[in-house]
């Protein structure tokens, strides 16, 4: 067999017949931090890399783990397959940041009473030993860090950040951070008697008594820049603390986002202005010019980032495009968005091949923008990365074609994916990442948590999204035959003209005549039934079938799962075990259209290794019908992710209420080494499974709309299986 993964087109500044010389960035391995951690420890602990840097020879990532209070180590020297180096444990304090010159770092440690009593300290590690070689107080709570790139200075913002639970957590909250500035002999070594504290005071137009330095970068006249989130300011200052310019960061108007409100739909027809940027990342790309990520905290987020002259003159605005390119490849964070959208973050800037690049992290969204910098007033978005869920800190490493995200959310209190740090490589290759996209539509389309999947006989697909988009029922029409696949249209799904609501639609199936069945995983206690919906071709519901009594006697919240159409019967794949059923075993329901009679047959799954095991598909070709089986299980503790096919000779259901058969199954193929394809650990929910007339077999996963997921949808086609 064979499989096809798809790719970046036009959408956003590639073409898909791009010629195989065309240089990407393509996710070559991801590493679970909590490889790091000591054979014996708890590793139910919560870990979380945050800000990371590289060695100067860039065979190993040192990154801040603020939870577990270490900094912890890769080896990269094969950069496909990173292994542990194990993790350093800092006493007395947290780590804040970490800045690595040759095979030394620089970390910032947070060493706090109180938010009225900040302290910390700039603390300098051997990479090699795990030995401290230094340290300076730096007379408050330290946040980012920087070297100079000649190596003559440390610099670290000093945010003394606020207590956002008092006084409305507004600033101003004293005492006022600065930018202190450590200079470095020789040798490399701190002269921590020769510290700098820049005062900053005074300058912004917001709580100017109180700045609270977030982030700062250095350009290779030795200029610091320097953003006070909270105040929404930016200042440049000399390596010698001096003032050279400040300014306001601004504000924006933002038009077509989606709504404030949790609606549970993605709809972009909200306006917001005067937002202020409120930026926290800042990035040198040349000696005259920077570039923000205006996360937003207190009363901003402009969602996007910012070009300035260091003048304060704004050179581009980039509003809500790079919102727009996230919501086209599924990624846009309805859940989480509020007011700030996919909060951009973090960034990085590098040039790889003479092209030079910024890499701009959106936490909320769990994807990196790659963009071409050539033009400072020009920016062009030249790809979208998949980056592990919550995107804080990225460093490159142009010698090595090189590129790293740490993401810092650990899903362990949430059963969820660890925290990661994802490794991508600058290739001669065509880009594998996104799967699908929506941008060629003539309406801004966002979509998500597509659940079930059928083929038409054309070779295009239909999906619907589930009950994660509870007031926008969607069917959607995709073309698998561009790269990435292409959303050609999205068909709501309406009761008398209306968004259907109550529904969790987790399958689809043609009816022959152009229109649909979708079946409905019921949740009782929210008062969605356990149905099947005949749906007309513009997305009218036309008729209801409700679950039988004999199966509403014995429901359980996790049912429908998939449904398709053998002749006059729809045949429903049941995801878990109903109280009648034995252990390991569920139903496949069927539902005869003409005689409208139940019946259904036994299924046995296999039994979990951890977790719970459950059906996720149903689909009809040829003689069989075919199902997935899958773990609930995400990374390496995944086991079970696979398609196996039952005779259709042997599916003759029997009443319901009585004994069932137990038809035979067979394995078709293991979904395990096409999930991690791209590079990125396992994704538990393969909900998807659609099958062309010619054999080929489309699969897809479901990303919970963003939530506590990382937002990657993978559509991929296996051949040569049946």
């Amino acid at each position: 067999m064979t499989y096809r993964a798809l790719c970046l087109t036009s959408a956003i500044a590639l073409t898909a017949s791009a010629a195989a010389a065309e240089m990407n960035f393509n996710r070559i391995a991801s590493f679970p931090v909590v490889r790091n951690m000591a054979e014996g420890e708890d590793t139910n602990r919560v870990s979380s890399p945050e800000i990371i840097s590289a060695s100067a020879d860039g065979m190993t990532l040192v990154y801040s783990d603020s939870p577990l209070g270490v900094i912890g180590m890769i080896d990269i020297t094969d950069p496909a397959n990173p292994q542990p180096k194990g993790n350093v444990t800092l006493e007395g304090g947290e780590p804040t940041a970490v800045s690595a010159l040759g095979n030394t770092v620089f970390v910032g440690v947070n060493t706090s009473e109180s938010f009225t009593d900040p302290s910390g300290f700039l603390m300098h590690l051997d990479m090699t030993t795990g030995d401290e070689a230094g340290r300076c107080d730096l007379g408050g709570q330290p946040d980012s860090t920087a070297v100079a790139p000649d190596g003559s200075f440390v610099t670290v913002a000093i945010e003394n950040e606020r207590d956002e639970d008092a006084g409305d957590g507004r600033v101003p909250q004293m005492p006022a951070g600065h930018v202190s500035i450590i200079p470095l002999d020789a040798d490399g070594m701190m002269q921590c008697d020769a510290q700098i504290r820049a005062d900053v005071t005074g300058l912004a137009e917001i709580a100017p008594e109180d700045p609270e330095p977030e982030f700062v970068d250095i350009n290779a006249n030795g200029e610091i820049v320097v953003t006070l989130q909270e105040n929404n300011h930016i200042v440049v200052l000399s390596s010698a603390g001096e003032v050279l310019s400040h300014f306001s960061a601004g504000t924006v108007d933002l038009e077509g986002i989606d709504a404030t409100d949790d609606r549970a739909a993605l709809v972009f027809d909200a306006t917001l202005t005067d937002v202020p940027r409120e930026p926290d990342g800042i990035q040198w790309i040349d000696t005259d010019h920077f570039v923000t990520a205006n996360e937003g905290d207190m009363d901003g987020g402009s969602r996007g980032f910012t070009v300035f002259n260091k003048d304060g003159t704004v050179v581009y605005e980039s509003g809500v495009s790079f919102e727009h390119a996230v919501a086209q490849i599924g990624h846009y964070p309805d859940r989480r968005s509020d007011a700030k959208g996919v909060e951009p973050e973090g960034m990085e800037f590098a040039t790889f091949g003479g092209t030079p690049y910024v890499f701009l992290l959106a936490e909320r969204a769990s994807v990196v923008g790659v963009y071409d910098m050539t033009d400072p007033a020009n920016p062009v978005l030249k790809q979208l990365l998949p980056s592990g869920i919550s995107p804080e800190g990225a460093v490159a490493i142009p010698a090595r074609n090189l590129l790293a995200t740490a993401n810092e959310y650990d899903g362990i209190e949430d059963g969820a994916a660890r925290a990661h740090v994802m490794i991508f490589e600058y290739q001669e290759a065509a880009a594998a990442y996104p799967h699908v996209t929506s941008a060629g539509m003539d309406t801004l389309t966002g979509w998500g948590a597509n659940s079930g999947m059928v083929a038409d006989t054309d070779g295009t697909l239909w999906a619907v999204n589930d009950s994660f988009y509870a007031f926008q029922p969607t069917i959607f029409h995709i073309d698998p035959s561009q790269t990435p696949a292409q959303i050609v249209k999205a068909i709501p799904v309406t009761r008398a003209g209306r968004p259907a609501q109550l529904m969790d639609m987790e399958g689809i199936t043609l009816d022959g005549a152009g229109n649909f069945y979708a079946v409905s995983e019921g949740r009782m206690d929210r008062g969605n039934p356990h149905a099947i919906y005949h749906i007309q071709a513009d997305g009218e519901i036309a008729k209801v079938i409700p679950f039988p009594k004999e199966i509403m006697a014995v429901e359980r919240r996790w049912a429908s799962e998939g449904i398709t159409l053998v002749g006059n019967t729809l045949w429903i794949a049941l995801q878990r075990e109903f109280d009648d059923d034995p252990a390991n075993h569920v139903k496949l329901l069927a539902y005869n259209l003409e005689s409208e009679e139940w019946g259904a047959v036994h299924y046995q799954k296999a039994e979990p290794a951890t977790g719970w095991v459950g059906l996720s598909e149903i689909t009809a070709h040829g003689d069989h019908v075919y199902i997935i089986e899958r773990d609930n299980q995400i990374g390496d503790a995944a086991v079970t992710k696979k398609i196996y096919r039952v005779a259709l000779a042997d599916m003759a259901p029997s009443a319901l209420g009585g004994e069932l058969q137990v038809v035979e199954k067979e394995e078709v193929v293991d979904l395990l080494p096409y999930l991690t394809s791209t590079g990125g650990y396992v994704l538990d929910k393969v909900e998807g499974l659609a099958i062309t007339e010619d054999g080929t077999m489309w699969v897809s996963t479901d990303n919970d709309g963003v939530d506590d997921h990382s937002g990657e949808t993978m559509l991929f086609s296996i051949e040569g299986a049946l």
